[in-house]
């Protein structure tokens, strides 16, 4: 029988090491009769016991545990071309060989050559090139077909919903085959991908030809199919990895006998392997790269949206008014915006849109464009949020709706407003609180939607505060919400304060209110006094 060995990777280097006697002990410790360094491998880790032709792998209570092809392993037989694994890194791995000298020879001269390929693989990783996928995908598969001297192969990736999907097909002479060129039976990789398990047919007009006639049409005899599994290691001391499959390598051959020899098998496999991890790598930087992207330009339209916003604190000579929003993601589904009339007027707005992240954004910038164009005219509130309505129902798609108030405050204490489905402002005058309701639905819902309008006159001293639903729905932890008597308390407790003051003990009530963490909905509020003829 002949002698088995181990192909033996450590923080030492590469070596090959002969089981010459049992049991073969393997450890940390110098008594071992094979000392590895490693930080997860015990003193005492395994030992190799030979049962007449067999040799069964035994853990002698490690404390990471030992593993075979990925599985943890208290007692096992070996078969050629085992791989073990000693913890939990993949820094040390041994790989189980028990046949002829002469056929070791190749079979390490093919394990080399993985080797070099795999050393590549991270090196293409270590440089910061992992990132082009496809560059990855090539070199995998050239590897592959250079290793078992296949003629085609391809790798197909899975997708959303557990599909898989061509990606990159090439064939010998590092040519590069399309998904269109390459016919190929789907049921062979759809298998080996449900099933996590190499599948090899030795032959396809003998075996299988019923079922996969296409492929035996183009003169294909055998075919080689693994898949592609990263090893997702859990924190539990001993636990085995979770695999998780992301695709299948395939390779095929017109010739009889290229795919069979167990050293392409575990060559093949252990170039998977290594490729699974690297593709893996690849597409991660390339999502990093994308995630990278969309960031900076949300960054950009964050900026663009607060340039957008008038100046707060803002004073004219008969009032004064401050308004501030406190986006629940990078960019704001709310907006406010004042603007100065004619004849001494000043118009007023706040909007809500529905919905969150950059749709609700975009609507809001195209929302507060049409204020700016239609206030410009001096248009009544009820006749201007009739305009918006209609360009908005027109020109946007259905299901975007929006809240809107809007109000035109002239010197001598006139307040004419119209509120479309916004939260009901509430006007703080002479000890009471009053809600402004007046106006019609929200915006965007129906063409022919029609609105009213209400006149107020103002006092001295009189306060209106304008704000946004994620300021009167936030939620504690305990499911209260802020609510309407959260603003009027707030409010009433530091009526005397200037508009910008009040305004931020408002945010910062809400914020205390909720948590203090990042707001399930954009918090935005207007604060206006007015200071009365007087102070002109």
């Amino acid at each position: 029988m002949p002698t088995a060995r181990l192909h033996v990777t450590d923080r030492r280097g590469r070596r090959v090491v002969a089981i010459d006697k049992s049991p073969f002990t393997i450890g940390r410790g110098p008594e071992s009769d094979l000392q590895l360094s490693g930080g997860e491998v015990s003193r005492d880790h395994a030992e190799i016991l030979r049962d007449g032709d067999r040799y069964v792998l035994r853990d002698r209570g490690s404390r990471y545990g030992t593993f075979v092809g990925g599985v943890a392993a208290r007692e096992r037989a070996l078969v050629e071309g085992d791989r073990i694994q000693l913890g939990r890194s993949p820094a040390v791995e041994l790989v189980f060989l028990q046949e002829p000298e002469a056929a070791a020879v190749g079979r390490e001269a093919l394990v080399e050559a993985v080797r070099q390929t795999a050393a590549l693989l991270e090196g293409l990783r270590a440089l910061g090139a992992g990132h082009l996928l496809n560059d990855v995908l090539v070199l995998v598969l050239d590897a592959a077909i250079e290793v078992s001297g296949a003629d085609r192969g391809f790798i197909m990736l899975g997708r959303e919903g557990g599909a898989l999907e061509f990606t990159v097909g090439r064939a010998r002479g590092r040519l590069t085959l399309s998904g269109q060129t390459f016919k190929i039976s789907h049921k062979i990789p759809e298998e080996v991908f449900a099933r996590g398990e190499p599948r090899i047919i030795a032959d396809l007009i003998d075996e299988a030809a019923d079922a996969h006639s296409a492929t035996v049409a183009l003169g294909i005899r055998q075919v080689l199919c693994v898949p592609l599994k990263l090893l997702r290691f859990v924190d539990e001391p001993g636990a085995a990895p979770e695999p998780t499959r992301i695709g299948v390598l395939y390779l095929d051959s017109r010739e009889s006998g290229t795919l069979l020899s167990a050293p392409v098998q575990i060559g093949v496999e252990t170039l998977a392997t290594e490729a699974a991890v690297a593709i893996e790598n690849a597409r991660l930087y390339r999502e990093t790269l994308e995630k990278a992207r969309v960031d900076q330009e949300l960054r950009i339209a964050a900026e663009m949206q607060r340039a957008l916003r008038p100046p707060s604190p803002y004073t004219a000579p008969t009032f004064e008014i401050a308004a501030r929003s406190r986006s629940s993601r990078s960019i704001a589904g709310d907006f406010f915006d004042y603007i100065e009339l004619s004849d001494g007027a000043f118009g007023f707005a706040l909007g809500d849109i529905a919905g969150k992240g950059p749709p609700a954004a975009v609507l809001a910038a195209a929302l507060q464009g049409m204020f700016a164009a239609y206030v410009s005219g001096a248009l009544p509130p009820a006749d201007t949020l009739t305009r918006v309505n209609t360009t908005l129902t027109r020109h946007f798609a259905e299901g975007r709706f929006a809240t809107m108030v809007y109000g035109i405050l002239w010197r001598d204490g006139r307040l004419m407003y119209s509120n479309a489905g916004h939260n009901p402002p509430m006007l703080f005058a002479r000890g009471a609180v009053r809600r402004l309701e007046h106006g019609g639905i929200p915006l965007g819902l129906f063409p022919d939607a029609k609105y009213q309008e209400e006149t107020l006159r103002l006092q001295a001293g009189d306060l209106l505060v304008l704000f946004s639903d994620g300021v009167s729905e936030a939620m504690n932890a305990a499911g209260d919400i802020f609510g309407d008597e959260g603003v009027i308390a707030c409010v009433s407790a530091h009526l005397d304060q200037p508009p910008s003051e009040l305004l931020d003990r408002l945010i910062d009530a809400v914020a205390e209110f909720s948590g203090g963490d990042v707001p399930t909905d954009d918090v935005t509020s207007l604060i206006l006094r007015y200071t009365g003829t007087s102070a002109a």
